[in-house]
């Protein structure tokens, strides 16, 4: 990892964190398991600040940039919840056609980092929205244990529907030249994968990180260009690899895989300690070269 405070961490603490983000184990237990290494020498206090988020760490284009302008913005979605919301955000004086990009958070809702993201592509240059799955929930809740309780007594197929929607209201936006994009982690890299399959015609890049892949029945469908985002110690993520990319290259799909060397699931993601600066950088980068060569 990229600090002092996370370098010594045995990897099995970033794993147990990675089951707890996605409820494979509850917080009780995450924080029992945490407690055992402090036979190691580990304060409780160094070990959850290192592996749990802290949004102030994951702003890299500040809300109030002078290059950019952010609004909320509603759609309909008849199939899913009826009607969602997410953050829009346009490089400020915005008179031309650019391409636009669907950003598409974790499991537990439109948080800071996921806001930054979409600021970010706005400042390369494209539109971006970022909806929130938890807006027919009252939205993000300020927190990410909240989040994930929320998304998880959700519809997933509702959710699904809302994203499809979301990403055909960008796509008609004023400025959009017609070629939309999508990025996602974790469960957006999920959801970047079922954008691609469940229409053909829907987007024109997509770029899950360490998110698995569409159901198999649906993944015959996928015309889109891919780049696939992973690290190296993402056991529960990569080993959905093997069978998919077998189904891309049997659909004659364009696709990059990219394995980051000793990163964690949620490596790209600044506010917690799985945080890996150089291949976040080097991930970011070439998904910026991507969407421009694809989108443009």
């Amino acid at each position: 990892m990229n600090t002092k405070q996370t370098d010594n961490i045995p990897q099995e603490a970033f794993d147990w964190y990675d089951e707890y983000a996605h409820g494979i184990i509850d917080r009780r237990t995450f924080m029992k398991k945490l407690g055992g290494l402090t036979a190691l020498g580990f304060s409780m206090s160094v070990l959850t600040s290192a592996l749990l988020p802290n949004y102030l760490l994951a702003e890299q284009v500040s809300f109030n940039d002078e290059g950019i302008k952010a609004t909320y913005e509603e759609f309909d979605s008849p199939e899913g919840y009826g009607k969602g919301r997410g953050y829009l955000v346009v490089p400020k004086n915005l008179d031309e056609k650019l391409p636009v990009v669907l950003v598409v958070h974790e499991n537990r809702g439109l948080n800071p980092y996921i806001k930054d993201v979409a600021r970010r592509l706005a400042k390369a240059g494209f539109i971006a929205f970022a909806p929130d799955a938890l807006f027919p929930l009252g939205g993000y809740p300020g927190n990410d244990d909240e989040g994930r309780a929320m998304q998880k007594t959700m519809d997933r197929a509702k959710i699904q529907n809302d994203f499809v929607a979301a990403a055909q209201f960008l796509k008609s936006h004023p400025n959009s030249n017609g070629n939309l994009g999508a990025v996602g982690f974790c469960f957006g890299g999920y959801i970047v994968n079922y954008l691609a399959a469940v229409d053909s015609n829907l987007i024109n890049a997509g770029v899950p990180f360490y998110g698995t892949p569409a159901s198999q029945n649906l993944r015959k469908n996928i015309k889109a260009p891919l780049m696939i985002q992973l690290g190296e110690l993402d056991k529960r993520v990569n080993a959905t690899w093997p069978e998919y990319e077998e189904d891309l290259k049997a659909n004659n799909v364009e696709y990059t895989m990219h394995m980051y060397k000793n990163a964690n699931h949620g490596f790209h993601n600044d506010s917690t300690g799985r945080y890996d600066k150089a291949n976040a950088e080097l991930a970011w980068q070439r998904t910026i070269e991507f969407f421009n060569k694809k989108l443009s």
